[in-house]
């Protein structure tokens, strides 16, 4: 992801948008760069009810989350033979208040970390059968990510002090997920950005959310402009048990396969995406999950307005493995609400969403989201709803944006009927604004 032409901003990634992130130049000559890069988010949250995940008395919750993120990046040309770069970065991350409606966190995080620390390698045109830069080579302490997200965003779950007393605490800014980064990384990508192209990888997660998994990647796509088709493979071994759930014990030997694909087929307006993905584990039954999209944009209707919808189906003991926002909100936490804090959480569901965007302005974007949840074995636990999302992606220049978002979510059970609200299963009225900065 980091080595596109512009990073998308983690404001790209809750908008849907690209807001690119600028940097401060401090050296340049034809061979070498050196850059400033800060990136700071906040966010201001309220929900009127609260969620059995680790919470244990109802009533509202208000709480802020923030982090800064800065450091410096920079590139050396190596004449014939390529070119190298790398990253540094800090982040600073905090919450305040009461923590979030599910009580991962509870107001008191604050930490400050490095979150990036890589060094990498492209080929130039030593390799002209690959294309320019048609190897690239990176190690390190890096945030990686494979198509959309479905199955892999980077290690971005960021759980504070609310859980098993602190012992997965990552430093607060849950919803922001400010940290993103893998540990430790070594990567090899090979292609350019059209024909045939693949990925070899090798992650290691140092989040106790995650059992501090270690992950084997293979990818192969092919690119062209109707649409990318890929395939994808994730082999996870050496879970930390001391951390892990029953469900990521599974993890240790689990084969994940998966096929996916994302265009246009060749029709202008049209957007299609879906993915399939079978996952063997070691001592449990076979899993898999898979979603299917279709968008129509009215290229000639004032604001242009985009109408989607998507439907994905998640089984009982499926593993989400490091999915998160490739695509905007809605991607891949379906539900403001029901994505971060009551559930599901892309098991044992099928989710419908109807998502409807315009744009009044250049720097304008207003957007919908409405979400269907239904439960496929109840008996694991009921968390049936719906969900209306509106928001907006105001960018008021190259530096700044800002999203503010209204939920209504309306489960089916409270948590004495099997479900996750606490004290009833009455609407629950969500808010939140978040701004973004980058320099």
């Amino acid at each position: 992801m980091h080595h596109r032409p512009f990073r998308l901003t983690l404001a790209a990634l809750l908008a849907g948008a690209s807001l690119s992130a600028s940097a401060h130049e401090l050296y340049s000559d034809a061979e070498r760069h050196l850059n400033a890069n800060v990136e700071a988010v906040f966010g201001a949250f309220h929900s009127e009810r609260s969620y059995a995940i680790a919470r244990g008395q109802p009533g509202s919750t208000s709480w802020r989350e923030g982090y800064i993120k800065y450091g410096l990046s920079a590139d050396q040309a190596l004449g014939s033979v390529g070119s190298l770069y790398g990253a540094f970065a800090m982040l600073s991350s905090a919450t305040w208040g009461d923590g979030d409606a599910a009580g991962f966190s509870d107001g008191s995080e604050r930490t400050s970390k490095i979150e990036d620390a890589y060094v990498g390698w492209k080929s130039g045109n030593l390799v002209p059968i690959l294309g320019e830069d048609g190897i690239d080579l990176s190690f390190g302490k890096q945030m990686v990510a494979v198509g959309d997200g479905f199955l892999l965003q980077g290690d971005s779950l960021n759980v504070g002090h609310g859980l098993a007393d602190g012992q997965f605490n990552r430093g607060g800014a849950y919803y922001l997920a400010a940290r993103k980064s893998f540990d430790k990384t070594a990567v090899l990508r090979l292609g350019g950005n059209s024909g045939w192209r693949g990925d070899l990888m090798w992650l290691q997660s140092d989040n106790r959310a995650q059992a501090n998994t270690e992950l084997h990647v293979a990818t192969l796509e092919h690119v062209a402009d109707a649409g990318t088709v890929g395939l994808t493979y994730i082999g996870t071994t050496h879970v930390d048990e001391q951390y892990a759930s029953p469900l990521q014990l599974e993890r240790d030997g689990m084969k994940t396969y998966s096929l996916r694909g994302q265009g246009n087929a060749g029709v202008e307006n049209l957007f299609l995406s879906g993915e399939y993905a079978k996952q063997d584990k070691p001592h449990t039954a076979t899993e898999d999950a898979w979603y299917l999209e279709a968008g129509w944009t009215f290229a000639d209707l004032p604001w242009q307005p985009n109408l989607s919808y998507r439907y994905s189906r998640f089984s009982e003991q499926y593993d989400t493995l490091f999915y998160g926002l490739g695509r905007g909100l809605g991607t891949w936490f379906q539900g403001e609400v029901a994505g971060n804090y009551a559930g599901p959480f892309n098991s044992n569901a099928r989710v419908q969403k109807v998502g409807l965007t315009v744009s009044p302005t250049p720097t304008l974007n207003l957007g919908v989201m409405g979400f269907h949840f239904d439960t496929i074995d109840r008996s694991l636990g009921n968390v049936d709803g719906r969900e209306l999302d509106i928001y907006a992606e105001w960018t008021l220049n190259d530096h700044l944006m800002i999203v503010p978002l209204v939920g209504l979510y309306q489960p089916d059970r409270s948590v004495e009927q099997g479900g996750t609200q606490l004290g009833n299963h009455h609407d629950n009225l969500y808010g939140q604004v978040v701004f973004v900065s980058t320099f």
